[in-house]
């Protein structure tokens, strides 16, 4: 596991679906093209909603970790 330089962080963590979504949507439109976004989540569904939500609107989910109990998710700005 090796830790992805960020631009943006937000932190997600004791929030569930489909607020990590949203909080990550609303972050990437205020980011430039090409720029990552590091979110940190404990919703053990963000797992999958980050896959479907990448798919969905063109961003690159770049990495995905898991560190105990939470969930660290990389996306890229299309």
């Amino acid at each position: 596991m090796t830790a992805l330089q960020a631009h943006k962080e937000i932190d997600t963590r004791g929030l569930n679906c489909p607020l990590p979504i949203l909080k990550a949507k609303k972050a990437l439109a205020d980011m430039s093209s090409g720029e990552v976004l590091k979110v940190l989540a404990t919703d053990t569904g963000s797992l999958r909603d980050f896959q479907a939500f990448a798919r969905q609107t063109g961003n690159e989910l770049v990495q995905q970790d898991t560190v105990g109990a939470e969930f660290v998710h990389y996306l890229r700005r299309r």
